[in-house]
């Protein structure tokens, strides 16, 4: 029988203390709809990335400043948004951290891993809020 879909709107405060909240609602729900490990590795990945760069960039961790999540699973897909109240970002300026001059510098790491775990990226015009997408993986057998 298949599960009912899930949507949830969670909204903390930029502290990095918060992001394990998040990540337990969030891996409970693909856990509800029988995401197996691979895929939980990867969307939990992808929320800390993505939860790290609003807090700490895109808010400059002001706690008086909110970071909201909001996502939806269901049998085929986990969608996630995350939105902060920054200033927002152009993800096409992040320099690509693998070339040799960038190795050494601690930037867009996050980025790259978000793109490289999730299925579908995409960012509001603003550069304020990212939408990550994972397909579910579908077992041998179907499931």
């Amino acid at each position: 029988m298949a599960r009912a879909p899930i949507a949830r709107k969670l909204v903390l405060e930029s502290r990095l203390e918060e992001v394990s909240r998040v990540e337990e609602a969030i891996i409970a729900a693909a856990q509800e709809h029988d995401y197996n490990g691979h895929d939980q590795f990867a969307i939990k990945l992808a929320l800390e990335e993505a939860l790290a760069n609003a807090i700490k960039h895109g808010n400059q961790s002001d706690p008086q400043k909110q970071v909201i999540v909001e996502f939806k699973v269901d049998a085929k897909e986990f969608s996630i948004t995350v939105s902060d109240q920054g200033g927002g970002f152009d993800p096409a300026c992040v320099p690509d951290p693998t070339l040799d001059e960038n190795l050494e510098k601690p930037f867009g790491r996050g980025v790259m891993l978000m793109n490289t775990y999730m299925n579908h990226i995409s960012y509001s015009p603003k550069g304020n809020s990212v939408t990550m997408v994972r397909h579910r993986t579908v077992s041998d057998n179907g499931a």
